[in-house]
């Protein structure tokens, strides 16, 4: 009993050992500097911002359009390289910046007390960089959609499958907010 008990744990780490990664090490899915960039963008629509262009870079590695920013020759030194991969890396990409966007917009709604000011829920950021978020969520749906239609790797498939839902999160929670508000013209 004991000598089968030991054969089958024995089993289990051989298993454990060759499903793990060959690498041994993660893929981080911003560059480093996208990284500066993030820690730099203190408000909280510049961070979405910072996300959004993270997330049409990636978008255009893969080939994909989504009608999002385009690098400019010029900010090469400010945003780096261009970020590859393969298909898969991108999209684990994508799904991880989207899911860091999502959670900077729950930080700042679970931790309003304690939020600069300007980053207040009921303040003018807010809302812009959640209205701002959908508006790219709402670019990168269809083609997400698209990109599942044709895939048939079950990974991609799957990383395709979060970030939709992802995007379809963010699409829902922009209509929690309340009706945008245009400043009042001053009569002079």
């Amino acid at each position: 009993m004991t000598r089968t008990l030991l054969t089958f744990l024995f089993l289990i780490a051989v298993i454990a050992i060759a499903v793990a990664p060959s690498s041994g090490q993660r893929r981080d899915s911003m560059t480093d500097e996208e990284v500066e960039l993030v820690r730099n963008s203190q408000d909280i629509d510049k961070r979405i911002g910072v996300l959004t262009k993270m997330l049409d870079r990636r978008f255009s590695a893969l080939g994909i359009e989504v009608g999002g920013w385009k690098q400019a020759e010029k900010s090469k030194e400010e945003w780096g390289a261009t970020r590859t991969g393969t298909k898969t890396e991108l999209l684990l990409d994508v799904r991880a910046i989207l899911q860091k966007a999502i959670d900077d917009i729950d930080d700042v709604a679970m931790h309003n007390d304690k939020t600069q000011r300007q980053n207040k829920t009921e303040g003018l950021l807010f809302p812009k960089a959640v209205r701002s978020l959908a508006a790219a969520a709402a670019r990168y749906l269809p083609q997400l959609k698209a990109a599942l239609d044709k895939t048939t790797d079950e990974k991609d498939r799957g990383l395709l499958l979060a970030s939709i839902e992802h995007c379809e999160a963010i699409l829902d929670a922009v209509t929690k907010l309340p009706p945008e508000t245009k400043p009042e013209k001053k009569k002079g």
